[in-house]
């Protein structure tokens, strides 16, 4: 995989680049850098090897193109890598600019701003991607997949969880983890999930993914508690997942298979993407609820139509989208936008979950506002299933070093 610059002034392109040098992002299976000074030269780059380029750090105040028109490009393309955008505008255009790339459906990792700094754009990159691979990179010919090749993974267990914790805001205790789906592949080792989940929903594979995903998720939960860690577990869901009448009955058998409850299953839905078929997805997801399943509204705030979901729709949890919460201890619109999220859920006497803490001063914003739980690389990185219980063992005394 490739990284695409594009920046017109020369002095960013070479700063920016020496930068992401020094992070071994080859060791993250970005094996090449490539800078462009105008956004027509990177379209026509991007029209040439658009499978090639998995990250693109974009400037916004370009004089031929600016940002906001090259985006319009990316939507075109259907461009599948992330994206950075980097500006020295104001605080509000560059998060009008953000939240636009988020309609289009691409996949935003954040925005910097100019100029940049060591540790931010560090902070930024160990947020979204995977660990260092102990095996070797995927290299440019294998970085994009097949469905054939997909569901051969599903059929072989090549495809393993990691779990990120989530904690008590006031006590510090473990309550949780999230799933996060990691592929295993022989030859290119650790592949991360945003190489593979778009090419599985394009080709209607991500309902079967997510109920491979869900069992292995239960197994490894029902382990948890056996030896003495009563943990729920978070699955993401899929819509095709919520249009099958037959998944409440599905999941109740897989838990009772390997013996786990259903109230400590939690079942993350991306709010933007609910109510496709509304008729099928309010019988399910009212059955799960009838089956002591919590659901929680994923990434909130980042969709159309919240209110009305939160009105119509059996919730019993709001996990709040992590750009709301990195950095809202010294940001007052983020402040305020929090305030009145978990006010909301307090009226509607909903559990709230901040995903994104990555700071102590976040971390003591959120304890101040009344926020239930955290999650975030401040309490923990993803991490496979056999370093959960070591986690669990060691992180009574750092949360006493950390937070006292």
């Amino acid at each position: 995989m490739k990284i695409l610059i594009l920046d017109d002034d020369p002095f960013v392109l070479r700063l920016l680049g020496m930068q992401l040098k020094a992070f071994e992002l080859r060791r993250r299976g970005f094996l090449e850098m490539v800078s462009c000074e105008r956004g027509s030269d990177a379209v026509q780059l991007l029209e040439s090897e658009a499978g090639g380029i998995g990250l693109i750090f974009c400037d916004l105040q370009m004089p031929e193109m600016d940002g906001v028109e090259f985006v319009r490009h990316l939507v075109r393309l259907e461009y599948r890598g992330s994206l950075v955008l980097v500006s020295g505008e104001d605080e509000r255009v560059l998060q009008a600019a953000e939240q636009l790339a988020r309609t289009h459906g691409l996949n935003i990792l954040g925005a910097l701003h100019k100029p940049v700094f060591p540790d931010k754009l560090q902070q930024m990159l160990d947020a979204v991607l995977p660990p260092f691979p102990t095996a070797v990179p995927p290299s440019p010919s294998l970085a994009m997949y097949t469905p054939e090749e997909l569901k051969h993974a599903m059929s072989a267990g090549q495809l393993v969880n990691f779990y990120q914790p989530k904690v008590d805001l006031r006590t510090g205790e473990a309550r949780g983890v999230e799933a996060l789906v990691r592929w295993r592949h022989p030859e290119d080792g650790l592949v991360p999930p945003m190489s593979f989940i778009p090419m599985a929903e394009e080709f209607d594979l991500i309902g079967e993914l997510g109920r491979v995903v869900l069992s292995q998720a239960l197994r490894d939960a029902a382990g948890w508690h056996a030896a003495g860690h009563p943990l729920h577990v978070a699955v993401n869901v899929s819509m095709g997942s919520l249009g099958a009448l037959d998944f409440p009955d599905f999941l109740a058998r897989q838990a009772a298979s390997v013996g786990f409850p259903l109230d400590k299953v939690v079942l993350e839905i991306t709010e933007s993407r609910l109510l496709e078929e509304p008729a099928a997805q309010l019988d399910v997801l009212t059955r799960l609820r009838l089956k002591q399943v919590s659901l929680s509204i994923d990434d909130f705030g980042t969709g159309y139509s919240c209110l009305a979901h939160l009105r119509d729709l059996p919730f019993a949890e709001v996990k709040i989208d992590r750009g709301f919460v990195h950095g809202a201890a010294s940001d007052p619109s983020l402040q305020a936008i929090l305030d009145t999220s978990l006010g909301l859920a307090r009226q509607l006497r909903l559990n709230t979950v901040a995903e994104g803490v990555e700071h102590l001063a976040d971390w003591n914003f959120l304890r101040q506002s009344g926020c239930h739980l955290a999650q975030g690389y401040l309490i923990a990185k993803p991490m496979p299933v056999e370093e959960v219980e070591p986690w669990l063992q060691t992180w009574p005394t750092r949360h006493a070093e950390l937070f006292g």
